[in-house]
């Protein structure tokens, strides 16, 4: 187990929450875990996920292989608020992992007597120590969601995370893992006939770039900014409206500040800021002259973490335009999400 604190690990101070616990007392608050699995704690960090940068990212990886050899599984302890992210770049960073890499945490604290935090944890072991477990997911609230899937939508509610534009992996029920199949479980295929789990080892990367920003769109706002983005960043991800829409301005202006950062040497990455079925630039006037530029990036249905912490990771592999094409749109985590 990774324990890098989060809500599950926080205990009040004199300015509200703050991550206190250590893993291994968060342990002990499970003692059922013991009929599941030899539990080992590892605590790399003690943070609240609002502060988890993509340098972090890096070092609960390298806490992964490091270990790879001598465990059968991981459980990350993390905050909820960027877990989503997290996941994800964990997912590009540890590629076909035949070994299950699980991420979980907490609405309320581990100490709090109506906490969520111990079934939680209790189903990620459960999950983690199940046949078929494989590559990195995100256990929270009885649901199995894949890495690059996963999306906080409520902040509230013990059922945070949903799976967007993809089913469920499996749910946690009873404390019985109950499978759906499909993308990742044993004997699954994809169109080329290549088994889910028939590598032995996962790909291991050990770079990103973070030089990424997501830009929502909003009514009346400037492609100036794109100008002004141009000396800090390497790649926006941008969040259109609809299922693809760029505004079309009289003076064509959002065209040329495209273009113009594109030719800059920039990448682009086009999604959509509605949270369900994805993008299609090819459908509106306001799209279509981006749906064929080559180095326009489209995000198709992935969720915006995802996007980011992909393009970081791609970014980190190369700056070539046509090997960072490529590196984006090979699909990772249970092989044949598209994501």
């Amino acid at each position: 187990m990774v324990a890098t604190g989060g809500t599950i690990a926080s205990m009040p101070a004199e300015d509200g929450l703050t991550p206190a616990l250590t893993g291994e007392e968060l342990a002990r608050f499970v003692p059922e875990a013991a009929d599941l699995c030899d539990l080992d704690v590892v605590q790399p960090m003690n943070v609240d996920s609002t502060n988890m940068r993509p340098q972090d990212w890096l070092v609960i990886a390298r806490e992964i292989r490091r270990a790879y050899d001598a465990y059968d599984g991981f459980v990350v302890l993390h905050g909820t608020d960027t877990m989503g992210y997290t996941a994800a770049a964990l997912s590009y960073l540890i590629q076909g992992s035949p070994k299950p890499i699980v991420l979980t945490g907490s609405q309320r604290p581990m100490a709090d007597p109506f906490t969520d935090g111990k079934i939680n944890l209790y189903d990620a072991l459960l999950y983690v120590t199940s046949p078929g477990s494989r590559d990195v997911s995100v256990v929270f609230g009885g649901s199995v969601i894949a890495g690059t899937r996963a999306h906080k939508q409520r902040t509230m509610s013990f059922d945070a995370f949903e799976s967007v534009n993809f089913p469920r992996i499996a749910v946690v029920r009873n404390r019985r893992v109950i499978q759906h199949g499909g993308a990742g479980m044993p004997g699954a295929t994809d169109a080329s006939g290549a088994a889910g789990a028939s590598r032995d080892e996962p790909r291991w990367y050990d770079r990103v770039d973070a030089d990424v920003i997501a830009l929502k769109l909003t009514p009346g706002l400037s492609p100036e900014i794109l100008g002004m983005l141009r000396d800090r960043y390497r790649a926006v991800v941008l969040e259109t409206f609809g299922i693809g829409g760029i505004p079309e301005y009289d003076d064509a202006s959002w065209r040329r500040a495209i273009f113009d950062w594109l030719d800059a040497g920039r990448a682009l990455v086009v999604t959509t800021q509605v949270a369900e079925e994805g993008l299609d630039l090819g459908v509106y006037e306001v799209g279509r002259a981006y749906s064929e530029h080559p180095g326009v990036l489209k995000g198709d249905d992935m969720t915006l973490e995802a996007l980011v912490a992909k393009t970081m990771w791609a970014l980190g592999q190369t700056h070539d335009a046509d090997e960072l094409r490529d590196l984006f749109y090979r699909p990772v985590n249970f092989d044949r999400l598209g994501a």
